[in-house]
């Protein structure tokens, strides 16, 4: 099954696609440096047929792939509904989604995948979201010149009404997922929309989650396995717990949950989960480690206080400091701060260590607060093969080629 990545960046959801089984036909970015970090590892971790395009997507000519595409993925540019961004969505000129849905509409994939930030999930957002969503489920209805959004929405929202299924047509579901509870060891909510094309008569269903902090708090609190699986000496509970310890085991992890906790969900993953056998950046024997060079000059003030090593790490941030929050810092046992460096970065996202960013560390942050886990991209895109699998009648869906 082949397939395109558009909005590329880094490469983490193109990496996760290409691990699920798709072959990669194309990555589109227009970030030059961006690209350098795809053609480094594209010999090794993508294959030789996927071609790399450094170009605007808005320029790029759609209609010169002929080739049947399975799945089209890609995370347009978050700015414009981004909680820090200017929050004026359609308003933006960095709002690509017209550009998602112009090569929908081109390329007419037989699935789609899209990921965007939380706050296009915002209330003052809602009108435009459901005008994105008919417009992928509708992509031949396109805006006519000189027409508003909000007159396109009208008639997108009467065909709708209409239950009409002429031409392309894509059943499109959404849900606001936390990397976390899929094994990234990372708070990380982001938005993610898939489209089955309505032809491949094809229902869609997000994974279940995987992991939970419930148990991550059973194994750390009450167990105390978390501690004995790192050779720690367990911890006094927190101040806020002791009095809350009987009722915390009797009212999170009653018999009945526990065992089913055990039996269904893993516990969150931490940052000491990602980084426990990496060297301190400061020793000797992390200059042996590619990207995990130590970066002075981190420092904690009120509202950015580093990532704690004994929970799953803050949202990275595509800036340099992470503001608001000190997402791109850890806080060590110490209570000091010090920054991630782009490896313990890269494990976060859940990129391989032969991953390799060949950018400074502004840049290669940059990427990574930008790029989406490659374990939550495999997950889902896996499931989109399991899905399309079916379609093309593979009498062996758990194990589709």
């Amino acid at each position: 099954m082949k397939s395109i990545d558009i909005f590329a960046g880094a490469g983490g959801l193109t990496l996760g696609i290409y691990r699920a089984g798709f072959q990669h036909q194309l990555a589109v970015e227009w970030n030059n440096r961006a690209c350098q970090t795809l053609l480094q590892n594209k010999h090794d971790l993508f294959g030789e047929q996927m071609a790399v395009a450094r170009c605007d997507v808005a320029q790029f000519d759609f209609s010169s792939i002929t080739d049947d595409i399975a799945l089209l993925a890609g995370g347009p540019p978050c700015q414009p509904f981004s909680n820090g961004g200017l929050h004026r969505s359609f308003q933006d000129k960095r709002d690509m989604f017209p550009q998602f849905i112009r090569a929908v509409r081109s390329l007419k994939p037989q699935a789609f995948l899209v990921e965007n930030v939380k706050g296009l999930l915002r209330k003052s957002f809602a009108e435009y979201f459901q005008y994105l969503i008919w417009q992928l489920t509708y992509p031949e209805i396109h805006i006519r010149p000189s027409e508003h959004w909000n007159e396109h929405a009208l008639r997108l929202k009467q065909y709708d009404r209409k239950g009409l299924q002429d031409g392309l047509f894509y059943n499109v579901t959404f849900r606001l997922l936390n990397a976390a509870d899929y094994g990234v060891p990372q708070r990380r909510d982001r938005v993610f929309i898939i489209g089955i094309r309505s032809d491949l008569k094809q229902e869609w269903s997000f994974p279940q989650q995987t992991h939970s902090q419930e148990a991550l708090l059973y194994s750390q609190w009450v167990t105390r396995e978390y501690w004995k699986q790192f050779s720690l000496s367990p911890p006094e509970i927190p101040p806020q717990l002791v009095s809350q310890q009987r009722k915390l085991q009797s009212r999170l992890f009653p018999p009945d949950r526990v065992a089913a906790a055990q039996q269904h969900r893993q516990r969150w993953l931490t940052v000491r989960d990602a980084i426990d056998n990496l060297p301190d950046p400061r020793q000797e024997e992390a200059k042996d480690i590619g990207n995990h060079n130590f970066v002075p000059g981190a420092r904690q003030y009120p509202g950015h206080t580093g990532s704690p090593l004994d929970e799953p790490a803050k949202t990275l941030k595509a800036g340099v400091h992470g503001v608001p929050g000190g997402e791109n810092m850890m806080r060590l046992t110490d209570s000091t701060v010090r920054y991630f460096t782009v490896r313990e970065a890269a494990r976060l996202q859940t990129f391989p260590d032969s991953y390799r960013f060949p950018v400074a560390w502004t840049e290669a942050m940059r990427q990574l607060g930008n790029a989406v886990p490659v374990t939550l991209s495999e997950i889902l895109a896996k499931r989109i093969k399991i899905t399309l699998s079916y379609a093309r009648n593979i009498s062996s869906p758990e194990d589709p080629r």
